[in-house]
């Protein structure tokens, strides 16, 4: 599986300026665009832009999970998390990646 690296920027939009309010790089082996664009194909969303907000959302909430499995406040939400996300792979034909992650 090819690494990929992503940057994130987040600018706020404020009485006609912009500030960047953070920045990080972001990695793993998804490719972001291709989950976005099957989101999307799926029709669960009237917007396109919410096929996109939603895979960084998953993507994010997973890796921070992943990244801190004992934190306290994801005890009770881990396993509905991993049930509904093995169900978004499996409606997007994302569980054939062979990563289970």
């Amino acid at each position: 599986m090819d690494k990929k690296s992503y940057y994130v920027n987040v600018i706020e939009a404020k009485d006609g300026k912009m500030g960047e309010v953070m920045n990080f790089n972001f990695g793993g082996h998804h490719d972001l665009g291709d989950m976005a664009e099957k989101a999307r194909q799926a029709g669960w969303f009237v917007k396109d832009k919410h096929a996109k907000e939603f895979v960084l959302a998953m993507r994010f909430m997973h890796h921070v999970m992943k990244k801190n499995p004992d934190a306290q406040i994801f005890k009770d939400f881990a396993p509905q998390f991993e049930a509904f996300k093995q169900t978004v792979k499996a409606q997007l034909g994302c569980s054939d990646c062979g990563c289970n992650k």
